[in-house]
């Protein structure tokens, strides 16, 4: 993902949130003090892969114009097509999300070199569905970090999250529905033989005794 930045006051506000279905949602606001009353601010238009799964509305608050964009059941991979919804952006602010094995890891890098040191409004967010187990970002929380990102510099952004890899969990749901359907099988088969049991009653032999004189 890939989030634009101008010259002058600017505001970027990026929080988006991640399931334990490796599912991400969130918004993006990108924002600047508008030059003239027909400045209508930055403008992101969400790219025809991202249909229906992000949603933009104009953003005016505090003196900013431009828009906000809502997004939901976003795949990591579709994480990295949301800086497309800007052409005009220079690609300053940069973040991925990657999965290896139980490991989620967040890798992002912030070139405000070109912003001025006053009037930049940078700041990203994100919730995981585990503790995080290693960040360089401010923790809100056990499951939440963030970033106040300073103009004039390059920024690097880092968090690790372990949880169980969703495909995982999947397979093991499957293993444990087999091994039910198994055990139900068993039982059927117990029971029906138990049903088919020959009911046909014994006979008991007579015995004879002499009697005791």
């Amino acid at each position: 993902m890939s989030v634009p930045f101008l010259a002058g006051c600017v505001r970027i506000q990026v929080s988006m949130g991640v399931s334990a279905n490796d599912r991400v949602s969130g918004q993006v606001v990108a924002a600047a003090l508008p030059a003239n009353e027909a400045d209508s601010g930055p403008q992101l238009t969400p790219p025809s892969s991202l249909s229906g799964k992000v949603r933009v509305q104009e953003y005016k608050k505090d003196g900013y114009v431009g828009t906000q964009a809502f997004f939901s059941d976003l795949t990591f991979g579709d994480v990295a097509q949301l800086g497309s919804m800007y052409s005009e952006g220079s690609g300053a602010f940069e973040i991925s999300l990657t999965r290896a094995g139980d490991t989620v890891a967040l890798d992002g890098k912030a070139d405000l070199k070109s912003l001025p040191t006053q009037g930049a409004d940078v700041q990203f967010s994100i919730a995981f569905p585990a503790r995080i187990a290693t960040t360089n970002g401010n923790r809100d929380g056990d499951s939440r970090v963030s970033w106040t990102l300073a103009a004039g510099e390059v920024s690097t952004l880092r968090a690790e999250v372990s949880y169980a890899d969703p495909n995982t969990r999947s397979f093991a749901g499957w293993a444990g529905i087999m091994g039910g359907l198994t055990l139900g099988v068993a039982v059927v088969v117990g029971a029906m033989a138990w049903l088919a049991r020959d009911r046909t009653p014994v006979a008991r032999p007579t015995t004879t005794g002499t009697s005791a004189r």
